[in-house]
């Protein structure tokens, strides 16, 4: 089997609903000798509006990857009003990750990088403290320390802005990064910045979450992957997932359950991501299989 086999066009769109989209991407592909191995679509009956995610192999594709995207937009995007991104497999994302004091998301995503298990590159993770450093290193990756005040908030976040861009930052993951990003570093990164947060929203937000569900007795504890807003904790959701509480869980077992969910949830959200099957529409996100 040659190199080129395993390589393919990502497709992903949104529309306006209206009849014959998924025969005309379709045909697109097929007259132009592509092969389809993926196809998901989904129509939000409320919104009147059509998702769909398509890949197909480029191998014997008669389009070369430059004349795809305007040969498409003129033949289908266009006509049907179309919202789309265009991406190819073989490229591999470049993922910045951003810490504070807490490890476990951190290593897990560490280890799913190691591992070969997360197709990225991540050529540098960003704290405001320096208590990850030794694990950073361990992993062979940079690690850069911006400690942020208030009065150097906007300071340092253009500094972090000039480093991303130095080494060519697709996205951003908050790996418990226990500071707010201001809406100048969002806005450079739109449906760019994955952010995990520590409980099933949009219950129990605030500092302890764990604290105030153990005191209301709840049965499940969870936590949110999303991406972030200007809007606190309230962008397009990625994933979540709870734990099963009982009476005989007390704040530090909750608190070790909560951890365990948040570091799953979180890398699939990124795995989502990085695999281009997340796609967001308002303020709502569909995943596709």
């Amino acid at each position: 089997m040659s190199k080129n086999h395993s390589e393919t066009a990502i497709l992903r769109i949104h529309c306006p609903d209206q009849r014959g989209i998924v025969a005309r991407v379709t045909d697109f592909i097929h007259r132009n000798n592509g092969n389809i191995v993926a196809l998901d679509q989904h129509t939000d009956r409320n919104e009147e509006r059509f998702f769909m995610r398509v890949e197909w192999e480029l191998q014997n594709f008669e389009l070369a990857r430059d004349q795809i995207q305007p040969a498409f937009e003129f033949a289908i995007a266009n006509p049907c009003k179309m919202t789309w991104k265009l991406h190819f497999s073989d490229y591999t994302p470049r993922m910045a990750l951003f810490v504070s004091k807490m490890s476990h998301c951190l290593y897990d995503i560490l280890a799913r990088y190691q591992s070969g298990e997360m197709k990225v590159e991540i050529p540098l993770v960003i704290s405001n403290h320096r208590d990850l450093e030794e694990v950073v290193n361990k992993f062979g990756i940079k690690f850069i320390h911006i400690p942020i005040t208030a009065a150097t908030k906007q300071e340092q976040e253009q500094k972090e802005l000039e480093i991303l861009r130095e080494h060519q930052i697709d996205f951003i993951v908050l790996a418990r990064y226990m500071q707010i990003l201001s809406q100048s570093f969002v806005d450079n990164y739109p449906e760019r910045v994955i952010n995990i947060h520590h409980s099933f929203l949009p219950a129990f937000v605030g500092a302890k979450p764990y604290h105030a569900a153990h005191a209301r007795g709840v049965k499940i504890i969870g936590a949110t992957s999303h991406y972030v807003t200007t809007d606190l904790d309230a962008g397009p959701i990625i994933d979540q997932d709870v734990a099963r509480i009982t009476h005989h869980d007390n704040v530090e077992k909750l608190i070790q359950k909560g951890r365990d969910v948040e570091k799953i949830v979180l890398s699939r959200a990124v795995m989502a991501h990085v695999d281009r099957k997340t796609l967001v529409y308002k303020n709502k996100t569909v995943i596709f299989q």
